[in-house]
C-alpha cells in the first residue's frame, strides 16, 4: 500500500448504513467460519450489527481514507469496554485496526480508565494474536451461546492503560 493518509474522526449518523456493511463484510469473513446455527445467520448478524451502529454511534470512532469509511471501533457506555473494532476485509493487515485501537484506548485514558477489556472468539487466533501484538493479554475463556453440542468460547483481553488525572481545559 501507497503512503495513504488515514483519517481518524468522530462517527457520523449519515454513514450508520456503511459502517454496518463494515462490520458484516469482516464478520462474514473473519468470524462466520467459526460460528454454527443461529449464530452463523447472516440476516440475523446484519440486523444485529444494524442496531449495534446506531445505539454506540456516539462512541464510535471512524478510520477513513480519502473521505471514505474503512473501519470502525466502538466503546461501551458505562465501563472501558471495546465490543467493536472492524476494517474492511481488503485493507485489512495494512495497520488501520492498530491505528483505531490506538485512538480508542486514548480516549478511554482521558476518561480515566487504568485498563480497557474486550472479547473475541477464542478459534479466532488471528485476531487473538493481533490483539496479543497490541498488548493484551488473555484473562479468561469463557463459554457463550445456548448449543451444547458447538460452544462459542469467547476469550476476554485486557490492556493496562495510562489514566490521565489531569485537568482538561475546556478553551
Amino acid at each position: 500500500m501507497q503512503s495513504t493518509v488515514v483519517t481518524i474522526r468522530q462517527a457520523q449518523a449519515s454513514e450508520a448504513e456503511r459502517l454496518a456493511e463494515i462490520a458484516y463484510l469482516a464478520w462474514d469473513r473473519d468470524l462466520r467460519p467459526f460460528l454454527a446455527g443461529e449464530q452463523a445467520s447472516q440476516k440475523g448478524e446484519k440486523r444485529r450489527l444494524n442496531i449495534a451502529v446506531h445505539e454506540l454511534l456516539a462512541r464510535t470512532i471512524v478510520a477513513e481514507i480519502d473521505d471514505v469509511p474503512v473501519g470502525w471501533c466502538a466503546r461501551a457506555r458505562t465501563r472501558a469496554y471495546i465490543p467493536y473494532l472492524f476494517v474492511t476485509p481488503v485493507l485489512q493487515n495494512q495497520g488501520i485496526g492498530s491505528l483505531l485501537l490506538r485512538r480508542m484506548e486514548s480516549l478511554l485514558e482521558l476518561e480515566g480508565a487504568e485498563t480497557v477489556q474486550l472479547d473475541t472468539l477464542s478459534d479466532n487466533v488471528r485476531t487473538v494474536n493481533f490483539y496479543q501484538h497490541q498488548g493484551y493479554r488473555i484473562l479468561a475463556l469463557k463459554r457463550e451461546g445456548t448449543s451444547r453440542r458447538d460452544p462459542q468460547i469467547n476469550v476476554r483481553l485486557e490492556k493496562r492503560l495510562s489514566p490521565f488525572y489531569g485537568q482538561v481545559d475546556d478553551h
